[in-house]
């Protein structure tokens, strides 16, 4: 299932692409498998341009420097529904798959819709959400913990 996709990506030194800086520094290098490299691409300089250019926010934008390490990684969405939809739109026109979604924005404006969304047409590839409006960074972060690692 997921959670065997998650590891087995980890522990092959897959890249985890972060969409808040929150997620990726609550990831606990220490567990990584691989050295893995955490990702967060939000605060590159060519992110506000992009989101201009694009219509979508800066989370969505971000996401758009992922392209290069998009196939086999595994992607954590903790924040931003805006994200998590514009993963699925990329995944439909043809982007590199990744291993593994995590699945966890939060809030009131469409969380639960992206993944609901997510859920209904994974495009192929493993997830795991929390349904409902609930997630949030933190959340995220320990998904990527717990499988970091087979001890606990």
């Amino acid at each position: 299932g997921a959670g065997t996709a998650g590891r087995q990506a980890l522990a092959a030194g897959a890249p985890i692409l972060c969409d808040a800086r929150m997620v990726s520094e609550g990831v606990t290098r220490a567990r990584l498998p691989a050295n893995n490299p955490v990702i967060c691409t939000l605060r590159d300089e060519s992110v506000p341009a992009l989101a201009l250019e694009l219509g979508n926010t800066r989370s969505a934008a971000a996401l758009e420097l992922w392209r290069p390490h998009l196939e086999g990684s595994v992607v954590v969405i903790g924040n931003a529904p805006t994200a998590l939809f514009y993963l699925l739109e990329m995944l439909d026109a043809g982007a590199p798959k990744p291993a593994l979604i995590l699945g966890f924005p939060v809030g009131f404006v469409g969380a639960a819709e992206s993944k609901a969304m997510l859920a209904a047409n994974s495009r192929g590839v493993p997830f795991v959400i929390m349904q409902g409006r609930l997630g949030g960074s933190a959340m995220a972060a320990a998904a990527v913990n717990a499988l970091a690692t087979e001890i606990e």
